[in-house]
């Protein structure tokens, strides 16, 4: 049972929106006219074909691209036209399709660069690190160990993460990401290239960040089977357009997600 589920429906108060979102690259539409809510606690999911535009919804919500029309509201406010960084100091976090993490830089030290939103001292107390930015540092070195606990990864923490399997480098982005202690985390095909096993690890790791966290979770994937058994509920794109919004088993039945993307036949 994901957080959502044990929140009276007073609480479900809505955590980000988007209203009518167009994206045009030159005169390719990426996004037509797409609406569709966040609620806080929830875990949304966003699927579709190849190409039908989930990562570049992804990249507007937090602010890599900016779209022509629409509006997003993030915990009541619209927000205004920003960048990732920004983003990121707003409570937005998130993973990526490819692995982005620094490939010569220990376990430990790839998560702690997610903190790097949270830290007070300049550059200046950081060099010469003492002081404040030592107590700093340390506290915050404190809070990576307890995520490298959280996701299983104490013997790997100080390897180089180009040096460790597939499924381990996408715990170490997730973790990268859970650093930044986010509101809303965006996960983008988080379950690509793995193997059964490290699926099922996966997933037990997002349920967990979102029921002892609290995190907000809004993800991208293509295993129909991790979508169902994972998510409150799903929004459905195909060619930049939204052809469902629902639970589930809403957008199982429903006969236009089943054309485009799911592949059973007509009754």
């Amino acid at each position: 049972m994901s957080l959502v589920e044990t929140l009276p429906a007073s609480q479900r108060d809505i955590l980000l929106k988007v209203d009518n979102i167009s994206l045009s690259f030159g005169g390719v539409k990426a996004i037509t006219n797409i609406s569709f809510d966040i609620r806080v606690g929830e875990i949304r999911a966003i699927i579709g074909p190849n190409g039908a535009g989930k990562t570049s919804m992804l990249n507007v919500i937090n602010g890599f691209y900016h779209p022509q029309e629409g509006t997003i509201t993030f915990e009541g406010v619209p927000r205004p036209r920003m960048r990732p960084h920004h983003a990121a100091t707003h409570g937005v976090a998130r993973t990526f399709q490819n692995i982005a993490l620094f490939r010569g830089m220990s376990t430990l030290d790839n998560i702690m660069t997610g903190r790097g939103t949270l830290m007070k001292r300049n550059l200046l107390w950081q060099a010469l690190w003492t002081g404040p930015a030592e107590r700093e540092e340390i506290e915050h070195r404190e809070a990576v160990e307890k995520i490298i606990d959280f996701l299983e990864i104490q013997h790997i923490r100080k390897t180089p993460v180009g040096r460790l399997p597939y499924g381990l480098q996408k715990r170490v982005e997730l973790g990268r990401a859970l650093a930044a202690e986010p509101r809303l985390l965006l996960l983008d095909e988080p379950m690509a290239g793995m193997n059964r096993e490290e699926k099922e690890d996966m997933s037990r790791f997002i349920l967990d960040v979102n029921s002892q966290f609290g995190t907000t979770i809004a993800l991208i994937e293509h295993d129909m089977g991790v979508v169902m058994d994972l998510s409150d509920r799903v929004v459905v794109l195909d060619y930049g357009k939204k052809i469902g919004d629902g639970t589930p088993d809403e957008v199982r039945a429903n006969q236009d997600v089943i054309d485009a993307y799911l592949g059973v036949p007509h009754e």
